[in-house]
Formats: C-alpha cells, sequence, structure tokens
C-alpha cells in the first residue's frame, strides 16, 4: 500500500491537493461496513457514491424517506444495502438501526453521521419544537448512534467515526444560532471522543462543509455554494489520510477561524457587513 499525507487546499471550485510526506498506510475501503445516516441524498449520497467507486459495497443507511433509501439500491446495484428507515433524532430508531446492523453484520467498520436539519431565523421567531427536533437530529441522535454502534467499531480492526458538522460548528453566524449550536457540539463531541477512544484503532474525523448545493438549501436565498461531490471526495480523502478535521471553503475559512477564536470582537465587525445578506438569505431557510 501507498504511505503518505496529503495536504489538501479545498476551494469552492473543487479539490486541489499536494502530496507532502509519507503519513501512514492507507485505508483498504473494499471490504468495509458502513453504516451511514442521511445517505440518500445530498452530502450523504454523493459520499456513498464516493466509497462505491472506491470498491465499498457493503452500506447501511438511515434515513426517513423509504423510497429514496431503495432507489440506493437501483442506482447502485453491485452493492448490498441495509435499508434503515427511520429518524436518527429518535432514540427507539437508534436502538432499532443498530440492532439491524448487528443481526445482519455483526461487525461494523465506518460510521458516518451525516444527516441534519435547519431551521434558520431570529431565535424568537423560531418555534419551540424546530429548535429541539434540530438538537435532537444534529446532536443527540448522532451521540445516541455513535454510543450503540461503539462495540461493534471496538471489534474492527480498522475503524473510523466521520461526523458532518458545519463551517457554522466553528463560526457563529446571526439567524443559525440553535443550528451553529448543535453543530459545534458536535465539535468538540468529536474531539473528546477520539481522545477517550485512543486505545481503539478508530479514527475520528470531523468535517466542515460551507454552504453546498443539497436539498437542505434548496430555501436558502444564496448563491456560489460547493458541490456535493466536492464534499464528498474531501471526505474520503481525509479518511484515507488519516485526518481528524476536513474544512471546505478554502484558506479564507481557516483565515476566518483564526481571526475568529484570536479577535472575535474584530470578527464581529466583519460579521456586520453581512448582516443583511444573512438576514435575507435565513428569511425562508428551513428543511426539517
Amino acid at each position: 500500500m501507498i504511505c503518505r499525507l496529503i495536504f489538501y487546499s479545498p476551494s469552492q471550485s473543487g479539490l486541489k491537493f499536494n502530496h507532502l510526506f509519507i503519513y501512514q498506510t492507507i485505508m483498504n475501503l473494499n471490504d468495509k461496513k458502513v453504516l451511514i445516516t442521511g445517505g440518500s441524498s445530498g452530502i450523504g449520497r454523493a459520499i456513498v457514491d464516493a466509497l462505491y467507486q472506491s470498491g465499498t459495497r457493503n452500506f447501511a443507511v438511515a434515513g426517513r424517506d423509504e423510497l429514496k433509501l431503495k432507489q440506493l439500491g437501483k442506482d447502485f446495484p453491485d452493492a448490498a444495502f441495509l435499508y434503515l428507515h427511520g429518524n436518527v433524532g429518535n432514540p427507539t430508531d437508534v436502538k432499532a438501526f443498530m440492532e439491524k446492523v448487528e443481526q445482519e453484520w455483526a461487525g461494523l467498520d465506518i460510521l458516518i453521521n451525516n444527516a441534519g436539519v435547519v431551521s434558520a431565523g431570529a431565535l424568537e421567531d423560531i418555534s419551540d419544537e424546530d429548535i429541539i427536533s434540530q438538537i435532537d437530529i444534529n446532536l443527540t441522535g448522532l451521540i445516541l448512534l455513535t454510543k450503540h454502534a461503539l462495540v461493534l467499531l471496538k471489534k474492527s480492526t480498522e475503524a473510523a467515526i466521520i461526523n458532518v458538522s458545519s463551517g457554522l460548528g466553528i463560526i457563529g453566524l446571526p439567524f443559525y444560532a440553535t443550528y451553529a449550536a448543535a453543530k459545534a457540539g458536535t465539535v468538540n463531541f468529536s474531539e473528546a471522543l477520539r481522545r477517550e477512544l485512543q486505545d481503539f484503532p478508530i479514527q475520528v474525523m470531523t468535517v466542515y462543509p460551507t454552504a453546498t448545493d443539497t436539498p437542505m438549501m434548496k430555501t436558502a436565498n444564496t448563491s456560489n455554494m460547493d458541490t456535493p461531490e466536492a464534499v464528498a471526495e474531501s471526505t474520503i480523502k481525509g479518511l484515507l489520510a488519516g485526518e481528524i478535521d476536513v474544512f471546505r471553503g478554502g484558506p479564507q475559512m481557516l483565515e476566518n477561524r483564526k481571526l475568529n477564536f484570536e479577535h472575535p470582537l474584530e470578527y464581529d465587525e466583519r460579521v456586520k457587513g453581512m448582516y443583511d445578506a444573512m438576514k435575507e438569505r435565513a428569511s425562508k431557510h428551513r428543511a426539517m
């Protein structure tokens, strides 16, 4: 196998990368058993496609739309799918997902927590139900599914947990307070879990997409979005390179992150210039 570290310089127009120096043995994806939430559309489906192209053939896909789940079997005929119909925000469904995976596979190598919902706008205008659902699906369900999956992941000799967060998980922006809180929770959960699992061969990686052209973004008034395929490509490359973080948005995202961390009040001033555009973007942005 090839051993190398790949340095990423992602941009909205695509992924550019350079091989810098020796890193580690690249994971063989051919024999991996993968469980992914929200895998029937958007970024999740693009990740399934990227894994499929890399040789993966065993997928357990969780989602709320049964027809979209079953469409995967038609689109990827050489793969074997476990359809996990349910809501990751429902603890009963989460347990049922893992019971089925254990029954059918008795093992698991890669868990991808990708399912997400959003309800944007001024905090006082968002319903209590939407606030609770954003936390339940984007964070609580992710934690519970990971908890119940660990018993199988710990049996794998080469495992990974991939948590899809957001650029809003590291830089909170107006009108996305609840969504940002859930995604920031995902970031710290990943970090803490990575350190907790130091005695096991389990890679824990967080992905930070920017605005991406998916069904979740259809009601957002925005343009110049990333593509799901580009996010998926970055995700698989990060997985193979043993990364802990995969950032989309290019050097500007990393620069913004640094400024926000070191000089938050200065970043507040920058956000003032974005305020009206953010308000307009969020005005009808709801994908629950």
